[in-house]
């Protein structure tokens, strides 16, 4: 398996949607403009906006710990962490199935 794919999911904290869907934007620029990075998606639920769901997918493993390394993926987790429940999101590791 050569790319690497995850989905984020997690919830804004009462009120810290907007904060979040801002942040978010911003976030998934840079994620795009990496070398490695092929797919970035953020989304808001339908019925509930204050429930997020990422996509991302990477060229191969060291894409994604080139990711990791970032300086904006630092100052995204820091900004992010205070506005949703839990303080970050659930990570789900994807498998192509062909």
């Amino acid at each position: 398996m050569t790319g690497r794919y995850l989905y984020a999911q997690f919830t804004a904290e009462k009120g810290k949607g907007d904060t979040v869907a801002d942040l978010l934007r911003g976030y998934g620029d840079d994620v795009s403009a990496e070398p490695g990075n092929v797919r970035f998606d953020a989304h808001r639920l339908a019925d509930d906006p204050d429930s997020f769901f990422v996509y991302e997918e990477y060229a191969d493993d060291a894409a994604f710990r080139a990711h990791l390394a970032t300086s904006h993926c630092a100052a995204f987790n820091e900004a992010f962490a205070p506005h949703v429940v839990g303080g970050g999101s659930t990570l789900t590791w994807l498998n192509p199935v062909s």
